[in-house]
């Protein structure tokens, strides 16, 4: 788990529209962690195409890697600025299998990911290519939403996650407890009840006597027991997307931690929005991990954790 806390180098694709809002992002990655910067536009053969003067479409690869060379050099630049080590690719093909290919090759220990939202007929979209790398890289996926910032100076700084308090979750709230400890960060541990009312109908105890509360405190006590950070147990009432984003802007949080399963998170966005809609509208970027990943990334930092 340590190279993902301390990345040797960051992939940052790129479809080049996306770039003011993620370069920022990944400046202050590297300069936080010394990685070295990748950044990879993957040209599609239709994105190539361009058009003679009757009018007939021919394919132009030349062009096309001169327009994405232009737009990616002066980023390259400004990270040299940085003292930053930044390289820039231009490849063709399926972007997902070059994006796992650039993963493989470079030996990366994250991908920097923009998302995007758009709204036609209650539809949210993230976009096929994040939505297919978020499936199939075994790594911290980092994903920063068109309403994602910089976040403004705050009195210390928070990383929040939202658990389910499934047994599955236990290995997603170690990998946010080292993600905390590696930025000097507080971790809130984050549940989201039912409405209380209805909670209340069904005489069930709500809020901080809850048994998601007793759950949570022992799940602080279990994370947090290793590192030298504190580990905050939160729970609220109502939808969980609104809660996990209103939660986040409350605390300014640098980075949301979602404990997010393979089928639920990815495979059926239909049943289980919530993850899908905090990566659409997250303020601040949200770190997901496949669950074989996760429970093997578990495993270890239980480990590191005990010899500290």
């Amino acid at each position: 788990m340590a190279r993902w806390t301390h990345p040797g180098a960051i992939l940052v694709p790129t479809d080049l529209s996306d770039l003011d809002r993620l370069m920022p992002f990944a400046f202050e990655q590297a300069s936080e962690t010394g990685a070295r910067l990748i950044l990879l536009h993957v040209l599609a053969t239709a994105a190539s195409m361009a058009t003679d003067a009757a009018g007939m479409p021919y394919y132009d690869p030349a062009g096309a890697l001169e327009f994405a060379a232009k737009a990616l050099d002066p980023w390259c630049a400004e990270a040299q600025r940085q003292n930053i080590a930044c390289d820039a690719l231009v490849r063709e093909g399926n972007p997902a299998r070059q994006i796992e290919a650039a993963v493989r090759q470079f030996h990366a220990g994250r991908v920097l990911l923009g998302t995007r939202s758009r709204s036609r007929l209650g539809k949210l979209l993230i976009g096929s290519v994040a939505e297919q790398v978020l499936r199939s890289v075994n790594l911290p996926v980092f994903t920063v939403g068109p309403e994602a910032h910089l976040p403004v100076k705050c009195d210390e700084r928070v990383v929040l996650h939202a658990t389910t308090l499934r047994e599955t979750s236990r290995p997603s709230a170690a990998l946010a407890c080292q993600f905390a400890a590696s930025q000097g960060a507080r971790l809130v541990l984050l549940h989201v009840l039912p409405p209380m009312d209805e909670m209340e109908r069904n005489g069930l105890p709500t809020g901080l006597d809850s048994v998601a509360m007793r759950e949570l405190c022992i799940l602080a006590e279990e994370t947090g027991g290793g590192w030298s950070i504190t580990v905050e147990p939160h729970v609220a009432h109502g939808n969980p997307t609104i809660e996990i984003l209103a939660a986040a802007s409350e605390m300014c949080a640098r980075l949301i931690v979602l404990g997010a399963t393979e089928r639920s998170a990815f495979e059926n966005l239909a049943r289980d929005r919530t993850i899908y809609r905090v990566l659409a509208h997250a303020r601040c970027p949200v770190l997901t991990l496949r669950e074989s990943t996760m429970n093997s990334s578990g495993a270890e930092a239980e480990s590191l954790a005990a010899h500290r």
